[in-house]
């Protein structure tokens, strides 16, 4: 029988916004998008490194709830609200996400407050981290 989890944070806007942080629906996983809120102290950093890593942090903590890890994304979605911080953002998020390697999309949409610089939004696969990965290049010579 396959199973959900709805993962919550007690976030205010989840509450508002009536949806939750993950959906686990057996071992796929959907993370929302994400800001770089610290959920202890409710601030967002204002440098675009740390806010980068924090919104990693938060979507690695809500993986972790469910026995998931992120080198378990298969997929990401990064939300990038001015332009001009598009190269530190994608270095921040590289740093982090080297070796995992998911699939990516990059945007520049309006964001909810313009103190989010960056949100994330995930897909995971519960164990793809534990599984052989089988790489492929794809070059012109090919």
């Amino acid at each position: 029988m396959t199973e959900i989890v709805k993962l919550k944070t007690g976030s205010r806007f989840e509450e508002h916004g009536s949806y939750s942080r993950l959906v686990a629906v057996d071992n796929l996983i959907f993370v929302s998008n994400t800001a770089g809120r610290n959920p202890r102290t409710k601030l967002i950093p204002e440098d675009l490194t740390e806010q980068t890593q924090q919104v990693l942090a938060n979507i690695e903590r809500a993986l972790s709830a469910v026995g998931s890890c992120l080198e378990d994304v298969v997929s990401a979605r990064v939300y990038v609200q001015f332009t001009k911080d598009i190269d530190t953002i994608m270095t921040a998020y590289g740093e982090r996400m080297r070796g995992i390697n998911p699939t990516l999309t990059m945007t520049c949409p309006p964001l909810g407050s313009t103190e989010y610089k960056v949100e994330i939004d995930v897909t995971a696969y519960r164990g793809a981290s534990k599984v052989e990965v089988r790489d492929i290049l794809l070059t012109d010579a090919q």
